[in-house]
């Protein structure tokens, strides 16, 4: 890591935009005010944003990379190496892969949790984002119970999350499109997983109890629990009652309001607020956000949103883009439990996104800083590398 100097900048400090100068040593920011320096890199940011790093809570696109086209694999390391590269060009300097553990063999099997799990442990140090594990429990995968209570103890795991597909896979039997899409993603005949579904569905009985164990360990041990999808004040409480006190992707504005007055975190999709609208047609984020049943944004499925999408909110006057940054950096960071991140402040984990956002609704990504590192760069004119730096690069080699 080398000292970073950063100077012209209109930075997020706080609530507004100030021209002020950054300078970050090794991991941290040093500084933020109107004094200059020096820095073994010194980025001249004048006529651009200078923003801290996004933090992701629930990003799945990397199965794509994973599995491109249904029965098609690539190995996990190179699917997660991609993955890096697209987040970190999208501003993301923090990224929870969102794995999904279900009942189902294939790309949601044990076998995979299992490998993703081991594949983000080992490549870490070599990825940019710093990576952790949002791992998304399907309640009816009751096999697993044991072996997730041992990973929440051994601190494995980033974000756990409740889930429970059961009523719309049963649904989705009778519609071909979908039902298609599911036995693919599985790989078995279409016989074989009807019978897997009624196997699995007639266990509903233990799915409490199973929940209650599970969150019960997560709270003991710390870990920040969402619930998925949730779609009444009911299910909210009971969540909320086990310890769970982020909402995700909440179905109806009363379950929303419910989440915002008891305090807890609201989380939408960032895609949902650039399309202008959800792909299921469910909640419109926007609307969600205008009313404050919002606190955070994630990727969802697609990396480019949060970027885009508080300058969207911005542009069509909901939230000024200050509070509409919010959404992807200090939120997120907050309902994640790391205090470290989120914010342009002296102490702070040096996340810091360099942005030109001269053209309304296409911010374009200059810079990206994360964990004191400079992971991404798109502008290089603006740069300087110290000499001495330079000499001390090609010693090294």
């Amino acid at each position: 890591m080398n000292d970073i100097l950063i100077e012209g900048g209109r930075a997020l400090l706080g609530d507004e935009f100030s021209e002020a100068t950054l300078s970050a040593a090794g991991s941290t920011i040093t500084a933020t005010g109107t004094s200059s320096g020096h820095g073994a890199i010194h980025i001249d940011a004048r006529g651009l944003l200078v923003l801290p790093g996004i933090v992701d809570l629930h990003g799945d696109a990397f199965e794509r990379q994973m599995m491109p086209r249904p029965g098609v694999d690539f190995p996990i390391d190179v699917a997660l190496i991609d993955s890096d590269r697209q987040a970190v060009s999208n501003g993301i300097t923090t990224i929870f892969h969102a794995v999904t553990w279900s009942w189902e063999p294939g790309l949601r099997s044990a076998d995979n949790a299992r490998r993703l799990l081991d594949a983000i442990e080992l490549t870490g140090p070599q990825l940019a984002a710093d990576t952790r594990i949002h791992l998304r429990h399907e309640a009816f995968n009751l096999d697993a119970v044991d072996e997730i209570l041992q990973w929440i103890g051994d601190r494995r795991i980033g974000l756990f999350g409740f889930n429970d597909h059961m009523d719309s896979t049963l649904r989705d039997l009778t519609r071909p499109n979908k039902r298609t899409r599911m036995v693919e993603r599985t790989g078995l005949s279409s016989e074989d997983f009807d019978r897997l579904v009624e196997r699995v569905a007639a266990r509903a009985d233990e799915v409490p109890h199973a929940v209650a164990r599970l969150a019960a360990c997560a709270r003991e041990a710390g870990l920040p629990m969402l619930s998925h999808d949730d779609d009444t004040p009911a299910m909210r409480q009971a969540f909320r009652a086990l310890g769970v006190h982020i909402a995700e992707f909440p179905t109806t504005e009363e379950t929303a309001r419910d989440a915002a007055a008891a305090g807890d975190f609201i989380v939408f999709g960032a895609p949902n607020v650039v399309r202008g609208g959800s792909h299921t047609g469910w909640t419109k984020a926007a609307d969600m956000i205008a009313k404050g049943l919002c606190s955070v944004l994630a990727s969802d499925y697609y990396y480019p949103a949060p970027l885009l999408a508080p300058f969207r909110l911005a542009h069509d006057g909901i939230l000024p883009l200050p509070r509409a940054w919010k959404l992807v950096s200090s939120g997120p960071a907050r309902a994640a439990g790391l205090d470290d991140r989120g914010v342009l402040a002296p102490g702070k984990r040096a996340d810091i996104l360099i942005v030109d956002d001269r053209i309304a609704l296409r911010p374009r990504l200059v810079a990206a800083i994360a964990g004191g590192r400079l992971v991404y760069l798109d502008d290089p004119e603006r740069f300087v590398i110290a000499r001495s730096t330079m000499r001390e690069a090609v010693a090294a080699e």
